[in-house]
């Protein structure tokens, strides 16, 4: 899979400006905005993070993986388990659910990246079937399809005080903080000489190769980064929810992940980002038509590759370089 899209450079001041401008107005959307609003504006953050890893691997490496709502589940199935087992606390469960999330990924991905196109991307949907399929037949473990519910609401302390984030506003917070912070991840990945080697190896794999890049090593590398992304976007699922079952496994959710990413703008820093919001919202605004929400959800994503087929940030990069004509399409 190969596309067109420049490496990012540096940040200009302009962009500073911009996304702390933005940050500042996702901040103070609590004392502006309803709850039902706060609500979509979560569940998108908490795709954003799974988008941000599928982005790492499609959108930068060139590989079409199916294979993050697998990953996804088990961070969520991982946290939970954790938390009414062992009482551990959000802060542990959040890394380690992408932790396990990796370590599972890994001994996928060594027989997955020896595969070519078609048969990796058969690969990686038949793991999120098999993935399924575990998590209803594991009764022991999961209680099948009744799934695991009472999951504890993010818990933290503050030396003898604790408190819970229980309230809508709160985890609106909580999901920011996490957000941001996965975004600036995201950003320094990307910009770092292991960006640099998975955009050579999406444009072309074996002149990459024969210049040195360890091609081999970073397609893993990459496959179980974004492995972990969508583990900690299953867990602060689970936790804002307190519910998970199998349904989380199905393809509804590999699609969603897919077209924010592909709707957004691959291999951009803004596609995930811009992805989550604009789709989720979508999704969430065409409840008012239930009969025919999916007909016109479809529709908008015909218009949208028809109009933007790089993505909706490549409008954005459009508006922005009428105001700097200095800054390119495809800088970051």
């Amino acid at each position: 899979m190969q596309t067109t899209y420049l490496a990012p450079t540096g940040l200009s001041d302009r962009r500073f400006i911009v996304i702390v401008v933005a940050v500042v107005l996702l901040a103070v959307a609590p004392f502006v905005l309803g709850r039902y609003v706060l609500h979509s504006m979560i569940v998108a953050m908490i795709f954003m993070l799974p988008a941000i890893g599928l982005n790492l691997i499609v959108g930068f490496t060139g590989l079409l993986s199916l294979a993050q709502a697998a990953f996804f589940g088990i961070g969520a199935y991982a946290s939970a388990l954790m938390a009414i087992h062992w009482g551990t606390p959000f802060y542990v469960n959040f890394p380690l659910a992408g932790i396990v999330a990796g370590v599972i990924a890994a001994p996928l991905a060594v027989p997955a990246l020896r595969l070519r196109t078609t048969s990796f991307v058969m690969c990686t949907l038949g793991f999120v079937i098999i993935s399924q399929a575990v998590s209803k037949n594991w009764v022991s473990v999961t209680r099948g399809d009744m799934g695991l519910s009472n999951v504890p609401n993010p818990e933290f302390f503050l030396g003898p005080l604790s408190f819970t984030v229980s309230t809508i506003v709160g985890q609106y917070y909580l999901l920011l903080i996490i957000a941001c912070a996965m975004v600036a991840l995201m950003y320094g990945i990307v910009r770092s000489a292991a960006g640099r080697n998975m955009i050579a190896i999406r444009e072309n794999e074996t002149l990459a190769e024969s210049m040195g890049v360890p091609t081999w090593r970073v397609k893993l590398s990459v496959f179980v980064l974004s492995a972990f992304f969508a583990g900690l976007g299953g867990s602060v699922y689970v936790h804002y929810l307190t519910i998970v079952s199998p349904l989380t496994f199905q393809t509804h959710y590999t699609t969603t992940i897919l077209i924010i990413v592909l709707g957004g703008g691959p291999g951009t820093i803004t596609g995930a980002i811009l992805g989550s919001f604009l789709f989720v919202g979508l999704s969430e605004a065409l409840r008012i038509a239930p009969e025919i929400r999916m007909i016109l959800y479809g529709l908008c994503l015909l218009v949208l590759v028809f109009w933007f087929p790089k993505g909706f940030s490549s409008l954005i990069e459009w508006f922005w370089s009428k105001f700097t004509p200095a800054q390119k399409a495809g800088s970051e």
